[in-house]
């Protein structure tokens, strides 16, 4: 295939290969409830609280669980945004719109289900989880540059993944089986289309190496998640970050060389000029991201220790 394929060139050439994709994933996903995982016999109801919405002292959870279950909620409340984006990107034709829809759905049982969890548990303020909806949904997020379908695929192929990591990574930090439950199903969800989307990315790096690799290039070394624009989200991503919820070392470890590796992206011998030197460019950046996260680390060895000996002398002055 030669560089100057338009973006309907390349659909037409992927309809198949996503078809194939789609049926996998259709295969693959098994149905399953929100409110399976909502304990609506839990008693703690708003008659039961005397009429008061919410107080702490109510909550389940510990703040950094708290924390990162509403970062994760309202990264995922923001779907109109990415249907939009994706939608763009794959249009509503064929496989892919039936991929664009099946997606959006599938997504869209992740918010109803925390959501629910959380307010029926009394987990959270329910009128300062809504303010924030509303202010995260109202910016919402879109991409700079405008639909662009090979920076698209690339992008939620590693979004996918990193959101299961997160998502998983919080049920464990909640301490609650329902909970854990809960967010392992929607990790599952995650890990699912993070497959399809990998799996599309591998079609259009062999069908345009050069330009799928320069796409990829630019989306590891400028990614961000896409809960960026809620609110308070750069304090809560260093909580989260703290407390080993999605860190530099998972994103770099879990999510991008992993991806990488199966897409052979340091083997690969179909690259000219272009796709080389976007390469090249990609793996100084693994490099200086593994040194970012090494200093990360130590930094937080480093806290840890500290309070660590801060416990032992308090331990010690109360003996």
């Amino acid at each position: 295939m030669t560089s100057g394929m338009t973006d309907g060139d390349l659909l037409r050439e992927l309809e198949p290969v996503a078809g194939r994709f789609l049926d996998e994933h259709l295969e693959k996903a098994k149905p399953w409830n929100p409110h399976d995982y909502v304990p609506w016999d839990d008693g703690r109801n708003f008659a039961a609280m005397g009429g008061v919405d919410w107080e702490p002292g109510q909550s389940r959870l510990s703040e950094v669980a708290r924390v990162a279950m509403v970062t994760n909620l309202l990264t995922e409340d923001n779907l109109p945004s990415y249907h939009r984006e994706i939608a763009g990107n794959f249009g509503f034709d064929g496989a892919f719109g039936t991929w664009v829809g099946r997606w959006t759905a599938e997504e869209n049982r992740h918010s109803i289900a925390m959501r629910d969890y959380l307010v029926v548990t009394r987990a959270v303020d329910p009128v300062a989880l809504e303010q924030a909806r509303m202010a995260h949904m109202t910016t919402g997020i879109a991409s700079p540059d405008g639909p662009q379908l090979l920076k698209g695929v690339a992008y939620v192929t590693f979004q996918e993944l990193a959101t299961r990591i997160s998502h998983r990574n919080t049920g464990a930090a909640c301490g609650e089986p329902i909970a854990e439950r809960m967010l392992q199903r929607i990790a599952a969800d995650e890990n699912l289309h993070m497959i399809f989307y990998r799996s599309l990315t591998a079609a259009a790096l062999d069908l345009q190496p050069d330009p799928m690799m320069q796409a990829i290039t630019d989306v590891v070394t400028r990614f961000q998640m896409p809960g960026l624009t809620q609110p308070n989200f750069r304090r809560n991503a260093v909580i989260l970050a703290k407390h080993g919820i999605y860190d530099l070392r998972q994103h770099l470890d879990v999510v991008i060389r992993p991806v990488l590796r199966s897409w052979n992206v340091f083997e690969r011998t179909d690259l000219s000029g272009p796709g080389e030197a976007a390469r090249d460019r990609l793996s100084a950046y693994l490099d200086e991201l593994e040194a970012r996260a090494r200093r990360f680390e130590e930094q937080r060895e480093r806290v840890l220790g500290r309070r660590d000996r801060s416990e032992r002398r308090k331990v010690g002055a109360r003996v």
